[in-house]
Formats: structure tokens, C-alpha cells, sequence
């Protein structure tokens, strides 16, 4: 235990010195003032899926459709709360959609804070993403884009919460958590097969995925324009980040979509085809939900 009080210490004053001072508003909130719990459930998660798919590699895969049904659900509505929330929170405060500082709504930048918690805390329930696939041996989809955007959006949103908990750091979460009611409730709605006939609107997610992208990487470099106070280094380093995505998701997309349509599932829906979240399946579908006739 006192090993673990050392390298709980070292490592944070580590972070500290690279970051500055972090956000008073923020210490004494759940699993923030310390990066370890962060780092080790990452690290837990890595874990779980080399393991997972060694034990899932010779026995039967799991249906798992209740809990699909659950999850889905659960993440839908979390979602929801967390888009009505930040426009609730974002509207009280005032904000300016160009470019919004960390310390001039008062209360309000509170509130706004408490949501963009929870956003970071739906990033460690998203793993479950990625163990659905492995117990349902959806090996396939474990791809380096899946993990990379899983693993990577739960630490950098750790980062996000305890130095800019705030301000401009809303836009993007208010955006993809439309998205996500979006998508969640698609691939809630594909677990039942009585609602397959309905799913028609999978091409406008798709539109509303690549619209998400482009307003977040506009919005991130209006402020950069045209400051007001926001930390550069952090409008850069989203930027940065946001372009690997653009880059590996472009590089998919036109891979994808310059083939012929592959192989569609028992519902003619095109597997190659299914978008989640602002990139395709591969990169970070949550993919529980993907319409079959029957249970794998």
C-alpha cells in the first residue's frame, strides 16, 4: 500500500509539472485528484481484451441480447441527460458559441463542470463496447481504431476535467451526445428484430456523424482565431488529437467506400457500412446492437 501512496504521489506531481495547476473547482471529485484509477482501468481494459479473446477463442460466443437491451438503454439515456443538461447549463451561463473562457459564468461553470464529469465517466462505461465484442468473439471489430479512440478519449477527458473543466471544452460533448441518442437507441432499437423494419434512417446517422466532425474541428479552431482566454496549448492539442482521427477515419472511408458493398447481414444491411459516434464501425462502433435474425 505505501508503494502505491509513492507512485500515486510521484505520478501526479509528474502530470502537474507537464500541466500547471490544476482547476480548484474540480479537486475532491470522484477519481480526479488522482490519475492512477484513470491509468489503471485503461490499462484494466488493454487486460481484458488480450485476455478475453485468448479464453473466448475456443468455447461458443456469448447472445448476451438482454444485456444488450440494458446497455443500450442505460447509455441512451445517459446521453440524453448529459445533451439537455449542457444545453440547460451552457444557456444559463451565457456562453458564447465562438469562444467561451473557464471562469466567467460562475454557477453555471459549475454546472457545465458536473456534466462534462459524467462525459468523462461514460468513456470507462464505453469500454463495454469492446468486451461485447469480445464475448460475442466480434474479433473483427477489435480494431486498432476501436481501442485507440476508447483508450484515448477516457484519458484525455481526465485531463479535460481537471485543468479545463469548462468553457470551450463543452461543444464537442454537447455535440457527440446528441449522437450518441442517436446511436444508441439505433442499435437498442436492432436488438428486437419486430423493429428491423423500421431502421431505415441508418444513411442520415451517417450525414449527422460527418456534420459532428466537422463542427467540432470548426468550433476548436474558432477559438484559436478569435481567443478569449482559453488555453491555446489545449485548442492545439485537441486540434492535433481530433486530426488523427480525421485521418485514420478518412483513410478507412475511402478504403470502404471505394470497394463494392460488401457482404450484407441477414437484413441487407451492409456490415462494412455500419457507423457509430462520428466513425465507422471499426474505429469505435459500439456495434452491440447490429441487426441478426438470430442470436450469435
Amino acid at each position: 500500500m505505501e508503494h502505491i501512496k509513492v507512485l500515486d504521489t510521484e505520478v501526479n506531481e509528474f502530470v502537474d509539472y507537464l500541466f500547471g495547476p490544476r482547476d480548484p473547482r474540480v479537486r475532491g471529485w470522484f477519481m480526479l485528484d488522482s490519475y492512477l484509477p484513470t491509468f489503471f482501468l485503461s490499462v484494466l481494459y488493454f487486460l481484458l481484451i488480450w485476455l478475453g479473446t485468448k479464453y473466448m477463442k475456443d468455447r461458443p460466443a456469448f447472445s448476451l441480447r438482454s444485456h444488450l437491451i440494458v446497455y443500450n438503454l442505460g447509455v441512451t439515456l445517459l446521453s440524453f441527460y448529459m445533451l439537455i443538461e449542457l444545453i440547460l447549463s451552457t444557456w444559463e451561463g451565457r456562453y458564447n458559441l465562438q469562444c467561451q473562457n473557464l471562469d466567467s459564468s460562475g454557477d453555471a461553470d459549475i454546472r457545465v463542470a458536473k456534466v462534462l464529469w459524467w462525459y468523462y465517466f461514460s468513456k470507462a462505461i464505453e469500454f463495454m463496447d469492446t468486451f461485447f465484442f469480445v464475448l460475442r468473439k466480434k474479433n473483427s471489430q477489435i480494431t486498432f481504431l476501436h481501442v485507440y479512440h476508447h483508450a484515448t478519449m477516457f484519458n484525455i477527458w481526465w485531463c479535460v476535467l481537471n485543468w479545463i473543466p469548462c468553457g470551450q471544452s463543452f461543444f464537442g460533448p454537447t455535440l457527440n451526445s446528441f449522437i450518441h441518442v442517436l446511436m444508441y437507441s439505433y442499435y437498442g432499437l436492432s436488438v428486437f428484430p419486430s423493429m428491423h423494419k423500421y431502421l431505415w434512417w441508418k444513411k442520415y446517422l451517417t450525414q449527422a456523424q460527418l456534420i459532428q466532425f466537422v463542427l467540432t474541428i470548426t468550433h476548436t479552431l474558432s477559438a484559436a482565431v478569435k481567443p478569449c482566454g482559453f488555453p491555446f496549448g489545449c485548442l492545439m492539442f485537441q486540434s492535433s488529437y481530433m486530426m488523427t482521427l480525421v485521418i485514420l477515419f478518412v483513410n478507412f472511408y475511402l478504403k470502404t467506400y471505394k470497394k463494392k458493398p460488401s457482404k450484407s447481414d441477414a437484413n441487407g444491411i451492409a456490415a462494412s457500412a455500419e457507423m457509430k459516434n462520428g466513425y465507422h464501425k471499426d474505429l469505435i462502433n459500439a456495434s452491440n446492437g447490429l441487426l441478426h435474425k438470430k442470436a450469435q
